[in-house]
C-alpha cells in the first residue's frame, strides 16, 4: 500500500522575499519583485528588467570558505534547505539520515561560474582556468552540496527539464516517499541565471518582457499586453515527509501531496502543443493519480508566464480539464510577482499552493488590466482572496515539451 506524503518542512529565496513569511506575505500584498537588472550593464538589451534576489547574504548559511566554492544557485539551495529543515523543526540527530534524500530541478546550473570562466579562458589562457570551475558549475552540484550540508545519506539527484524541473523533482522525491524508500526528502528547484549570456539568448529569442519603461507592470501573464517573461532567480525547498512518521514527531502539516503527473508534448524545442494538448495530459494524469475529480479543485497556480501562447494554450488545458467548472476555479500566476524562477518556477509555485491550502487566501495574478484574446478564466486579477481551498494543482511546462502537475489537497485523517 502506497505511504502518504505531506509537506512539513518550506525554505525560500525570492525575488519578493527571503524565508517563508517574507515570500508569502509579499505575495498576498501583490508586491512585485521585478526592477531594473543590476547584476550587469543591460543597457544594451532589449529587456533590462529582471526579477533579483535582494538582500541574500551566503555566509549568513555558510562558511565563507564554502560559498566562495559555491556558485550563487548552489548557494540559494543550501540556504532555503536550511530554512526548510528549521521550518519542519527538524533535529537531525533524532533523524535516520540514511533515509533522507535530496531531489532538485535545476534547468541551467551554474551560469555565473560558466560566463567567468570563460572569460577566465580567452582573457588569460587555459591554465588560469579555475580547478572549482567543474564542481561549481554542473547542475547536480546544488543536491550534492545540501547533502553534505546536512550529512543526508539518502538518494540524492537532479533533475532537469527546463521549466518544469522542480515539478518534476518534487514528483520523483513524492513517488520516492510514497513507495516507502525514504522518510523525508528535501526537494524543489533553484535557479540563478540572470547573467549576461542567458540573458542575451532570451532575449535573441524574443521571450522576455520589454516592458522597460514601468518594471513593477513588466510581467503582466493573461493581460492583452503582455509581451514575454520576466527571469527571476532563487531556491524553493518542500520538506516532503511520510504520514506516520510527520505524525510522530507532532508536526506542522502545510498539505498533503496526492497526485502526480507528466507528459511530452512531443511538438517543437519551445512552443506548446496547439491548444495546449500536453498540459491537459499532464493535469488529467495528476488529477487521476490523486483520485481526484476536477470539479474537488479549489485554485490552480498556472505557469502562466506572460507569453502569448503560453497562457492562451495553458487556458485552453484548462478548459479542456475542467470543462464549464474552469470559469469557478480561482487561477493565479505567481510570476507576476516573482518572475519566472526556470527552474526552480515549480518549486516556489507548489509552496504557494501549500500556502493556500494552509491559510485559505490565493495570491493574485497581478498586472491583469485586460485580459488578453481567449483568457477568460478566473485569473484573481490585482487582489489575494479568501476562499477555503481544499485542493489546489500547481502547473510547470518547459522548453523541449515537458509538462508537469502537481495536486495537492488539505491533510484530513
Amino acid at each position: 500500500m502506497n505511504k502518504r506524503v505531506v509537506i512539513t518542512g518550506l525554505g525560500v529565496v525570492s525575488p519578493v522575499g527571503i524565508g517563508k513569511d517574507s515570500f508569502w506575505n509579499s505575495l498576498i500584498a501583490g508586491e512585485s519583485g521585478t526592477g531594473p537588472v543590476t547584476r550587469f550593464d543591460a543597457s544594451a538589451l532589449p529587456t533590462q528588467v529582471a526579477a533579483e534576489v535582494k538582500d541574500f547574504e551566503p555566509t549568513r548559511y555558510l562558511e565563507r570558505k564554502e560559498a566562495r566554492r559555491m556558485d550563487r544557485f548552489a548557494q540559494f539551495a543550501v540556504a532555503a534547505s536550511k530554512m526548510a529543515l528549521e521550518d519542519g523543526k527538524i533535529e537531525q540527530e533524532k533523524i535516520d539520515l540514511e533515509r533522507v534524500g535530496v531531489i532538485l530541478g535545476c534547468g541551467i546550473g551554474g551560469m555565473e561560474t560558466f560566463e567567468d570562466q570563460a572569460r577566465v579562458l580567452f582573457e588569460k589562457g587555459p591554465g588560469r582556468v579555475s580547478p572549482f570551475f567543474v564542481p561549481m558549475m554542473i547542475s547536480n552540484m546544488a543536491a550534492g552540496h545540501i547533502s553534505m550540508q546536512l550529512g543526508l545519506k539518502g538518494p540524492s539527484e537532479t533533475v532537469v527539464t527546463a521549466c518544469a524541473s522542480a515539478t518534476n523533482a518534487c514528483g520523483s522525491a513524492f513517488r520516492l516517499v510514497q513507495r516507502g524508500e525514504c522518510d523525508m526528502i528535501l526537494t524543489g528547484g533553484t535557479e540563478a541565471s540572470i547573467e549576461p549570456l542567458a540573458f542575451a539568448g532570451f532575449c535573441a529569442m524574443k521571450a522576455m518582457s520589454t516592458h522597460n519603461d514601468d518594471p513593477k507592470r513588466a510581467s503582466r501573464p493573461f493581460d492583452k499586453s503582455r509581451s514575454g517573461f520576466v527571469m527571476g532567480e532563487g531556491a524553493g525547498i518542500l520538506l516532503f515527509e511520510e504520514l506516520e512518521h510527520a505524525l510522530a514527531r507532532g508536526a506542522h502539516i502545510y498539505a498533503e501531496v496526492v497526485g502526480y503527473g507528466c507528459t511530452s508534448d512531443a511538438h517543437h524545442i519551445t512552443d506548446p502543443a496547439p491548444n495546449g494538448e500536453g498540459a491537459a495530459r499532464a493535469m488529467a494524469k495528476a488529477l487521476k493519480d490523486g483520485a481526484v475529480k476536477p470539479e474537488e479543485v479549489s485554485y490552480i497556480n498556472a505557469h502562466g508566464t506572460g507569453t502569448e501562447k503560453n497562457d492562451y494554450f495553458e487556458t485552453m488545458a484548462i478548459k479542456t480539464i475542467f470543462g464549464d467548472k474552469a470559469k469557478e476555479i480561482a487561477i493565479s500566476s505567481t510570476k507576476s510577482m516573482t518572475g519566472h524562477l526556470l527552474g526552480a518556477a515549480g518549486a516556489i509555485e507548489l509552496m504557494v499552493a501549500a500556502l493556500a491550502i494552509d491559510n485559505n487566501i490565493v495570491p493574485p495574478t497581478i498586472n491583469l488590466e485586460e485580459p488578453g484574446e481567449g483568457c477568460d478564466l478566473d485569473y484573481v486579477p490585482n487582489e489575494a482572496r479568501k476562499l477555503t481551498v481544499d485542493i489546489a494543482i500547481s502547473n510547470t511546462f518547459g522548453f523541449g515539451g515537458h509538462n508537469a502537475t502537481l495536486v495537492a489537497r488539505k491533510y484530513r485523517d
